[in-house]
């Protein structure tokens, strides 16, 4: 009877030493950037500008010395408040499916593919009959990103500003969980239409070079789970066949050792 209950409880410690290896990670699974060395400088060749893509709002301001003379080129609200007065608020643009939006008494202009910088001077050439030196202001208005799976806080998040990395990216979502794959993080593109599916390994340095390092907008950051988080799903769907086996055979034992 001894031996068959010290039988037992060598096989229970297997058991349990095996899940914690099974279940458990190394410094290389979570440590970014590994092969970068102490002091070592590296210099990033990546030059990625945002373009404008189809559906994208697009605010533009265009102010001269002369106000009044600019004032036909930027978009206002017609509404009016309450009592039937109210300050007019200015409109944005929206890249239409032909790559183009409508601009005042200019008419249609395609911006699909240009930078901000880019087409600020279209524009200028387009008024250049109109206006003399006009200034040009020109943000994107919905450029979001949106990180999920083995992050601390998915969702969607407002970018500030012209250019986001997906470190930064990743840092609004709280970081990495313990339980997310570091070297395999993806990047879903929309350009036009067309969806683009990028991996990018974060481990190494060479992520900095990446044509996904920098994102653009919509891109969709997704972070899938490392081999723990799969066992560990997999041990909790099992949890109910597990307690159900082992009490059977926990069951079948006392008889055995009752008979005996």
């Amino acid at each position: 009877m001894n031996t068959l209950k010290t039988k037992f409880n060598h096989y229970g410690l297997l058991v349990f030493l095996g899940v914690l290896i099974a279940s458990c990670g190394s410094k290389k699974d979570v440590v970014y950037f590994q092969d970068a060395e102490d002091y070592e400088t590296i210099v990033s060749d990546n030059t990625h500008v945002n373009t404008f893509k189809v559906d994208d709002v697009v605010g533009i301001n265009v102010s001269t010395l002369d106000a009044l003379a600019s004032m036909p080129f930027n978009l206002f609200s017609s509404a009016q408040g309450e009592g039937g007065f109210g300050q007019p608020q200015q409109l944005d643009y929206i890249v239409d499916k032909n790559g183009e939006i409508d601009f005042p008494v200019v008419g249609n202009i395609k911006i699909v593919g240009l930078t901000p910088e880019e087409t600020k001077a279209l524009l200028k050439q387009e008024l250049e009959p109109y206006l003399k030196n006009p200034i040009i202001n020109i943000r994107l208005r919905n450029f979001t990103v949106t990180v999920l799976g083995q992050v601390n806080r998915p969702g969607t998040y407002q970018v500030n500003g012209e250019q986001i990395t997906v470190l930064e990216a990743i840092g609004l979502a709280n970081d990495l969980n313990i339980k997310g794959k570091r070297d395999n993080v993806l990047v879903i593109r929309d350009f036009n239409g067309t969806k683009v599916y990028t991996r990018i390994d974060l481990t190494k340095k060479a992520a900095l070079n990446s044509p996904v390092y920098y994102l653009t907008q919509n891109d969709v950051v997704y972070v899938e789970p490392n081999q723990s988080a799969v066992t560990q799903s997999t041990l909790d769907n099992r949890a109910g066949l597990t307690v159900s086996i082992a009490s059977l055979i926990i069951t079948t034992a006392v008889i055995i050792l009752t008979r005996s």
